[in-house]
């Protein structure tokens, strides 16, 4: 299986049939045409999701957001994984994990445990590292880490100020920064958020 952290197939290339099963716009043959279907469809959530505060920190809330984010193009959107992948804990302990998380990352907040943007960073990391859904993780991390950062009156992070979806020089230092806090070494992502 491809590390989902890796760089996407080219636009050009043909989704495979699996892939295909639970897409929603039929009409939909190419990684290209996939990417604009969900960049639209993030658009959307995002809107949803920055209309008014909402309280992240909440498992419900997580799974709306992702749902939100991508359930005009998969059906699976919003509903937890039900396989192994190449980064993610197993599926089983989804639900517990991230309960967890949001249970941490209230006390960080409540006891000060962290000054804020480290608080983000660690919320980001450990839900990247989760890996709650089928797809889009990432991306689904990214903006409930800054509805987290504006929940605290903090600015949103500037994730590198470019699109973390295609090949770049700048999403590799995105995956460099999460794979060095796997290592408990989270300075390098803190470095990259505000870059």
């Amino acid at each position: 299986m491809k590390d989902p952290l890796e760089p996407q197939d080219d636009a050009a290339t043909p989704l495979a049939e699996e892939e295909k099963d639970d897409l929603i716009p039929t009409w939909i043959t190419l990684r290209s045409e996939l990417n604009e279907a969900e960049q639209a469809n993030i658009v959307q959530g995002s809107e949803w999701a920055l209309a008014r505060r909402r309280n992240v920190l909440d498992e419900r809330f997580l799974c709306r957001l992702h749902q939100r984010m991508f359930g005009q193009v998969w059906r699976w959107a919003g509903g937890f994984r039900h396989s192994a992948r190449n980064i993610g804990v197993n599926a089983y302990r989804i639900p517990s994990e991230l309960r967890q998380l949001v249970d941490d990352c209230r006390y960080w907040i409540d006891h000060e445990s962290y000054e804020p943007d480290e608080i983000a960073v660690r919320f980001h990391h450990r839900l990247v590292q989760i890996h709650p859904f089928p797809n889009g993780n990432g991306r689904h991390a990214r903006l409930a880490t800054d509805l987290l950062l504006i929940a605290i009156n903090r600015p949103r992070f500037t994730w590198g100020q470019i699109n973390l979806v295609d090949v770049s020089a700048t999403r590799q230092r995105y995956i460099d920064a999460l794979r060095a806090a796997d290592r408990h070494d989270y300075g390098p992502l803190h470095n990259f958020v505000r870059s």
